[in-house]
């Protein structure tokens, strides 16, 4: 597996990184325990060393999930998880509204680092941008838990350009986690330039569009009540036929190719900037084979081109979250 580093950090990750929420929480019943902790020990034997969780998966499951099934390596991986969310157990997913004070921060890596099996934590982002609190008392706070050995490097998710600015100020961000894919590309606006500038990593997360960007949907597919797809405008019937095209494009640059469209969606990803690292999850080892199987597709100049003149064209249809979730991004 390929290596590339967050930005100008020293923090290296393998090119594909794993992200493990699905394993316990939103896409349906928690799977298998020993399956799961299977599957994380096979990603690392395949060269995989970036793993993403947070406190809230679960709420608190998917943490213990990654610490145990990571502790025989815990050396040589990276691992990544989040803060800020207020958590009740009672609430929907868990989810009790937004909570970012410093006291909160300092509070919360204890549980963190317990469930973790670590001594450390290498990359802590903030989840979502709180606004009751200015983002630089959120970067003082990491940055004294940096200063004090219990977390390596600093990242947000899913803020605005502005935000990451003004966090960056106090703290070094390492890293910004958001939705980037072929059918979400709002971070092209504006994220993006200022990663640049700035010599900040980008972690996607739903790099292949929660699942629709495998080819494996169609508008017959169904959603259990379980599973967050099911609550998701871009998921109905009608999106789902109407957003076949974008997995057209994909399918006829993989047939070239010999690859499979999530293969082309990864890869495409990789060759946007050497400094991105996408986080596919799955809890089935041959879509993890077929993911890390992307960072050896060579995409050309001329693929690359042909990719962006076809997609130009496209309209994606539904809104990728409902309102609600929605408002609590881009802050």
């Amino acid at each position: 597996m390929q290596k590339r580093k967050l930005g100008k950090s020293n923090l290296e990750v393998s090119a594909i990184g794993l992200g493990c929420m699905g394993m316990s929480f939103s896409y349906g019943p928690p799977k298998d325990k020993q399956e799961m902790i299977s599957l994380i020990r096979a990603a690392v034997e395949r060269g995989v060393t970036f793993f993403d969780t947070a406190e809230v998966y679960g709420p608190y499951t998917n943490e213990k999930l990654v610490g145990e099934a990571l502790a025989p390596f815990r050396s040589q991986v990276v691992i990544a998880t989040k803060f800020g969310w207020r958590i009740d157990p009672k609430a929907e997913r868990g989810l009790a509204g937004l909570v970012s004070r410093p006291a909160h921060i300092k509070e919360v890596v204890e549980g963190s680092l317990k469930r973790l099996r670590t001594d450390v934590i290498d990359l802590y982002y903030q989840h979502r941008v709180d606004p009751e609190v200015p983002i630089e008392d959120v970067a003082g706070a990491v940055k004294d838990l940096i200063e004090a050995g219990k977390v390596k490097y600093f990242g947000l998710s899913e803020a605005a350009a502005k935000t990451i600015r003004r966090a960056h100020a106090v703290q070094q961000v390492t890293a910004v986690q958001s939705e980037y894919s072929l059918w979400w590309r709002r971070p092209e606006e504006e994220v993006l330039p200022t990663l640049e500038e700035l010599g900040i990593g980008f972690v996607p997360y739903s790099p292949l569009g929660k699942g629709f960007l495998t080819g494996k949907m169609t508008e017959d597919t169904r959603f259990d009540s379980s599973d967050f797809r099911s609550q998701i405008p871009r998921f109905t019937p009608e999106a789902l036929k109407a957003n076949q095209t974008v997995v057209d494009l994909l399918n006829q640059v993989a047939n070239r190719k010999r690859a499979t469209p999530a293969q082309i969606a990864l890869a495409w990803l990789l060759a946007q900037k050497p400094w991105i690292v996408p986080i596919p999850g799955t809890t089935k080892l041959a879509r993890l084979e077929e993911n890390i199987g992307a960072a050896a597709v060579d995409l050309t100049a001329s693929d690359l081109r042909e990719i962006e003149s076809a997609a130009s064209k496209l309209s994606i249809h539904g809104a990728r979250y409902p309102e609600v979730m929605e408002r609590i991004t881009y802050r």
